[in-house]
């Protein structure tokens, strides 16, 4: 993608978030609310009586936490219907509908990444039966910033890629032939 078209592109994204009701906000809210305890509770980052933590949470993890967890918030926001439209928001037809699915997946994956990134090394049991307990310290904490980087650029491109195809007409547009004696308006 072009610097060009990538601008554009941000500025559509820009101007449909301008363009959205109290309601989707609130969501978007409620969404990121719900991503940071969802996250933050089965990696210790919240202490609690049901999950433990080796590792203590390092310093960059709440900041990824808190991006990820608004980003997710306004992606999931999108879906939320608009007054007055008949149909759901992303529910639309043929290519546009694909795209939705991806940008979804997309977002879903670096919710994934984020979720891996601040979670202790020690506790990830995929991480400690791959690489064992030192492995897991040695090799697998020094990756989990570049996790969470990879999640947050993730989320805001599924996300920055939904708003600015918010608007799209998904009909194909329509030939117009003018008779002899009419005037194209």
């Amino acid at each position: 993608m072009t610097a060009q078209r990538w601008r554009a592109e941000l500025s559509a994204a820009a101007g449909t978030l301008r363009t959205w009701t109290a309601r989707r906000y609130v969501v978007a809210a409620v969404t990121a609310a719900v991503t940071v305890v969802v996250v933050a509770v089965p990696t210790a980052m919240i202490p609690n009586p049901v999950f433990g933590r080796e590792v203590a949470t390092t310093a960059w993890a709440w900041p990824v936490l808190l991006v990820t967890s608004v980003l997710s918030g306004l992606l999931f926001a999108t879906y939320v219907r608009v007054p007055g439209s008949t149909e759901p928001a992303g529910a639309q037809d043929g290519d546009l509908d694909a795209l939705a699915a991806a940008q979804s997946r997309t977002g879903m994956a670096g919710t994934v990444l984020t979720f891996l990134a601040v979670g202790c090394p020690v506790c990830n049991k995929l991480a400690l039966i791959a690489l064992g307990y030192a492995g897991a310290l040695q090799w697998f904490a020094p990756i989990q910033p570049w996790l969470g980087a990879t999640g947050i650029l993730l989320v805001g491109y599924a996300l920055v890629r939904r708003l600015a195809t918010d608007g799209s007409c998904t009909l194909p547009a329509a030939r117009v032939s003018v008779g002899a004696g009419e005037q194209a308006s």
